[in-house]
């Protein structure tokens, strides 16, 4: 366990943010070394990897339900220097994810031919989006259990054996990829289905090693079944701070297929160019959001502990690194943004498509540095909903006008770019201002009931 409620904001946003940063890139090369072999396939393969991973963001609404829940109570009863509270939170939080692989295993292989014939473009679109699917599920069911005992560390302060087991994953994953995609050294290429499945090996080798770690090396958590009976008065405080932040991620889902549904009458070129510039978009997104990440465990530690001034400091410091990082990434892609598509494509169309996606949608990279740092904060305090309120206003807002622009005679593409641009700095206006309300209504009682100095 590491003690966030003393010493430098800074140092500590920093030594968190950079073990959480490579983590995060070894997590996101998994699916660009998917997306390089997939690419050789072909546009139709691309797209239908790229809108079957769609479906992964709704996995990841259930595995943000659970790793947000965890954090948050996690660093606050650290905070509170509870070692018995902490372990409990953990223990309650594995029972949990264990109930939701089952639930994305039966899901997910009821619904994946349904959600490939609604969104495909065509019909080796969804072909290889559902080989896709079938491999992956049980890679996606196990984020569950990885993304608990990942988000159980982070709340105690510890991010670095985290990223040792990322890294190893994502070693074995880049070794899986061409062999079972392209079929190298074996000569039987598995296409998309063969990409589903190497992530899937590699991340139940990633769960196997994080479960090792908890049963050797963790000493503050740990494994406890006798604390994995239900107790459904955790569960509902978990939820209450869990549901909120799944909402966020499924909000985002929608708002991919939306844009997914509008593209495809624009072809397979058009759906695998802003596939692969939405994965080269989160790729980069990847330095500001681990600061952002950073602070949810340090705020709630010291929320925790009582202390709102550092609580504040924690959002003032965090948002300006974040906000100065997505300036920069803006600038780079509006340099770089058409090398770094034709670096998964050779198609021109798909490079024209995802080039002028990405060169729009940069305008609102310092809107989003934002975004992610408020949604951080509302975390760590324990109050998610704000954050699910500003997600869902931006979506609606997008999601009516997008739909109604698209079904108007003469209607361009660039107008929906413009559109999600003019939202998200909309949403970061809400959720700074949500953010200071909650600053008032939680913090302000705090400061209240410290000693003040005498005369």
């Amino acid at each position: 366990m590491k003690d966030l409620t003393q010493g430098p904001i800074g140092r500590h946003i920093v030594q968190m943010s950079m073990p959480i940063v490579v983590g995060m890139v070894l997590q996101t090369l998994y699916y660009l070394v998917d997306l390089y072999f997939v690419s050789r396939l072909g546009p139709a393969a691309i797209a239908g990897v790229s809108a079957a991973g769609n479906v992964f963001f709704i996995v990841m609404a259930l595995t943000q339900m659970l790793g947000v829940s965890t954090v948050a109570l996690v660093s606050h009863a650290v905070g509170r220097k509870s070692r018995e509270e902490a372990n409990h939170i953990f223990n309650q939080s594995v029972v949990l994810a264990l109930l939701c692989v089952a639930v994305t295993l039966v899901g997910g292989f009821g619904l994946a031919g349904w959600y490939m014939g609604t969104v495909g473009a065509d019909a080796p679109t969804r072909a290889a989006g559902i080989a896709f699917l079938h491999g992956f599920l049980p890679g996606m069911a196990l984020q569950f259990p990885a993304i608990v005992m990942g988000s159980a560390l982070r709340g105690t302060g510890i991010v670095k054996p985290t990223m040792v087991v990322q890294a190893a994953t994502v070693l074995l994953n880049t070794v899986l990829a061409p062999v079972m995609i392209a079929g190298w050294g074996t000569g039987i290429a598995l296409g998309p289905a063969g990409a589903g499945w190497a992530s899937t090996i590699a991340v139940a080798a990633g769960v196997a090693l994080l479960a090792w770690y908890f049963l050797r090396l963790e000493h503050y958590v740990g494994f406890d079944t006798s604390q994995w009976k239900p107790d459904m008065r955790t569960w509902g405080r978990m939820l209450n701070i869990g549901v909120p932040s799944g909402g966020e991620f499924a909000f985002m889902a929608l708002y991919s297929a939306v844009i997914y549904w509008i593209i495809r009458d624009f072809g397979a070129s058009a759906q695998a160019g802003f596939g692969i510039s939405g994965r080269v978009m989160q790729s980069i997104f990847l330095p500001a959001m681990a600061v952002a990440f950073a602070a949810a465990p340090i705020a709630g530690q010291n929320y925790g502990a009582k202390l709102p001034e550092r609580v504040k400091e924690t959002f003032a410091k965090s948002v300006v690194s974040c906000v100065g990082v997505m300036i920069v990434l803006a600038f780079f892609v509006h340099w770089k943004g058409a090398s770094m598509i034709a670096y998964f494509t050779s198609d021109p169309a798909a490079i024209a498509f995802g080039s002028q996606f990405l060169s729009i949608i940069s305008w609102n990279f310092a809107a989003m540095g934002v975004v992610f740092t408020c949604s951080s904060l509302f975390q760590a305090l324990g109050n998610t909903w704000p954050s699910l309120l500003s997600m869902a206003t931006r979506v609606v807002t997008f999601v009516v006008p997008a739909v109604w622009i698209s079904s108007r005679p003469g209607f361009d593409i660039v107008d929906i770019w413009h559109l999600s641009v003019a939202t998200v700095l909309f949403q970061a206006c809400l959720s700074l201002t949500l953010l200071y309300f909650q600053f008032r209504v939680r913090l302000g009682p705090l400061a209240a009931a410290q000693p003040q100095p005498a005369g």
